[in-house]
C-alpha cells in the first residue's frame, strides 16, 4: 500500500513539452511512473519523450482518451491557476503542482474550487511525491531513495533531499515522501499528510521537516498527540532567522512570537515528537525511537 501515487497512478504531465516538464517527464518516465500522457495546448497530436508519450491540447482530451487520474504541473506562474482549475474540471483525484510564484490570491481561488470538487492538491511551490519503488510524481530524485517503512512529509524540497539520503545512508528506507510546499497557501496540510502516514500499514515511522512561519507545525503537533501512535521525528528549520524577514519561502516569516523555532519545536517535543537540531540527526533519532 502506498499514498497519493503509486502503481494505480495513471498521470498526465501537464506542460510537458517544455524544458522543465520535459527533463522531469522523463526522469519520472525511467523511474516507472506509470506516465501516459502529456497536455501542452497547441500541440495536440505530437508524441513526447522519444515517442513515447502522447501529446493533447487540453486535459479534457487527455483524460477521455488515456484514463489518467493524476496530473502533475509544470507550467508558468501566471497560467497554474488556470491549469490546476483545468485538471480538476477534466476529473482528475490528484493535482501536484510544481510551479513556484503563483500569486496568493489566484490559490485562494484555486483553494477553494478543488476542495468543492473534492480534488486533492499537493502545492504548488512543492518537489511532489514518491512512492519508493513504484511511481515518482514531480522533482525528487529518484536515485537517493531506498525502499522502507519510514513515510516523509516535508515544506522544504532541498531539505526532504537531505534527510532522505541521510536515511537511505544509515540503511534506513522510505515509504512514501511527500512535499507540501511552503507558500501560504497550499492545498495540502501537515495534518493532511500525516492522517494519511498513519493509516498506511506500510509506513512504521514518520519523518516531519518544517520550518519557520505560520501555524501549520502546532496544528501538526496536536493532532499527533491526540491521533497518532507511531514513532515520529521532526526538524525545523529556520532556527536563526531574525523576526520579520521572509527566509526561503513565501510561507516561511515569523511575526512577534508566532510561528518560531522554538514554538514549533516545544509543540513537537510535548506531543511525543524527537526534534533533531540538524537534518542529519533524523535517523539516529529514528533509531533511538526503534525504528530499524
Amino acid at each position: 500500500m502506498s499514498i497519493l501515487v503509486g502503481g494505480a497512478t495513471r498521470l498526465v504531465v501537464q506542460g510537458i513539452t517544455g524544458r522543465e516538464g520535459e527533463f522531469h517527464s522523463r526522469a519520472m518516465l525511467e523511474y516507472g511512473t506509470p506516465l501516459i500522457a502529456g497536455v501542452t495546448p497547441g500541440k495536440g497530436g505530437q508524441m513526447a519523450l522519444d515517442g513515447r508519450v502522447p501529446v493533447f491540447d487540453t486535459m479534457a482530451d487527455a483524460v477521455a482518451e488515456t484514463g489518467a487520474n493524476t496530473s502533475c504541473i509544470f507550467v508558468p506562474a501566471a497560467f497554474a491557476p488556470d491549469a490546476m482549475l483545468e485538471a480538476a474540471d477534466a476529473g482528475v483525484a490528484l493535482v501536484i503542482c510544481i510551479t513556484e510564484g503563483v500569486p496568493a490570491l489566484d490559490m485562494l481561488r484555486v483553494y477553494h474550487a478543488l476542495k468543492a470538487r473534492e480534488v486533492r492538491l499537493i502545492g504548488p511551490n512543492c518537489p511532489g511525491a514518491t512512492t519508493v519503488g513504484e511511481a515518482k510524481v514531480g522533482i525528487i530524485p529518484g536515485s537517493i531513495h531506498r525502499p522502507g517503512s519510514v513515510g516523509l512529509v516535508s515544506r522544504s524540497g532541498t531539505l526532504t533531499y537531505e534527510v532522505v539520503q541521510a536515511m537511505t545512508d544509515a540503511g534506513m528506507g522510505q515509504s512514501t515522501c511527500v512535499g507540501i510546499g511552503g507558500d501560504p497557501i497550499i492545498g495540502t496540510s501537515f495534518v493532511d499528510v500525516l492522517d494519511m502516514f498513519n493509516r498506511d500499514p506500510q509506513t512504521e515511522a514518520i519523518v516531519m521537516i518544517g520550518e519557520i512561519g505560520g501555524e501549520e507545525e502546532e496544528r501538526a503537533a496536536a493532532f499527533v498527540q491526540s491521533e497518532v501512535r507511531k514513532p515520529m521525528a521532526a526538524f525545523i528549520a529556520g532556527r536563526t532567522a531574525p523576526p520579520g524577514r521572509r527566509m526561503g519561502h513565501a510561507g516561511a516569516i515569523i511575526s512577534g512570537g508566532a510561528g518560531t523555532a522554538e514554538s514549533k519545536r516545544q509543540a513537537l517535543e510535548t506531543a511525543g515528537v524527537r526534534v533533531a537540531d540538524s537534518p542529519s540527526q533524523i535517523p539516529a533519532l529514528l533509531r533511538d525511537a526503534g525504528v530499524r
